[in-house]
């Protein structure tokens, strides 16, 4: 029943993008649950805007239903791995956390630093085996069908050409939070009392890995002020 759900959506991504487009957030993680059930889950990586869409998952007491996967690289901000045992308290969050079945060490010995080679190969080596190999796993092992996450379309180039659902690796990718603005988030994360992440304070819009990312300044905001600007996807969030 549930794979004939996942194939009417995929021939028919245009019809539901029309009504995925007049519902709230919270309706559109609704409709990812109802329609997958046990086969529907959540991503984060308890960055800056993370707290909005598992508080969303909170407020609908869906956390012990739906699987929310946290991508660990190993190379999280000291702040961020802080950060997440907030949250995963104040939401009574159930998480599993994803990693590479190569340790960091290990990844190094045979690769090297390959964010410190400046060459974009590298970079995308790096997310493969630390990001979307981990995630990858993990979809199959639980046989995933649709998988939302909270990317929004004013973040990247890629991001501003993405619908609220598109197939992604043969698998439904939802995007809730794919029209609100960062007012929007500033706003929620205030009505609720939302803890921010330590380094929104000094100066981050935006954080992954300790080596990739840094705060704003003059000719850098956004996106651009990871990997060290040379590219603003992970990967995970796109075909390729």
């Amino acid at each position: 029943m549930i794979e004939k759900t996942l194939e009417s959506i995929q021939l028919n991504l245009e019809g539901h993008n029309k009504k995925l487009k007049d519902m709230t957030p919270k309706e559109i993680i609704l409709w990812g649950y109802k329609n997958f059930d046990n086969h529907f889950a959540i991503t984060t990586s308890f960055g800056i805007q993370s707290s909005v869409i598992l508080h969303m998952v909170h407020q609908h007491s869906l956390q012990k239903k739906i699987k929310i996967f946290w991508i660990d690289t190993g190379y999280l901000p000291s702040e961020t791995y802080k950060y997440a045992d907030r949250l995963i308290n104040d939401l009574s969050l159930e998480i599993e956390v994803l990693q590479s079945e190569l340790s960091p060490a290990r990844m190094e010995s045979l690769y090297g630093k390959l964010w410190e080679t400046n060459k974009s190969s590298d970079l995308d080596k790096y997310h493969d085996i630390r990001k979307i190999k981990p995630l990858e796993n993990a979809l199959d092992k639980h046989d995933i069908f649709c998988w939302a996450s909270g990317v929004r379309s004013e973040q990247t180039k890629n991001r501003n050409k993405m619908n609220f659902v598109d197939v992604i690796r043969k698998r439904l990718s939802l995007r809730p939070l794919l029209n609100w603005k960062n007012k929007d988030i500033f706003y929620y994360m205030k009505e609720n009392q939302l803890p921010s992440h330590p380094l929104f304070s000094k100066g981050y819009s935006t954080v992954g890995d300790w080596h990739s990312s840094s705060p704003e300044s003059v000719d850098k905001e956004g996106r651009t002020t990871r990997f060290g600007g040379m590219k603003q996807e992970c990967g995970i969030h796109t075909e390729n």
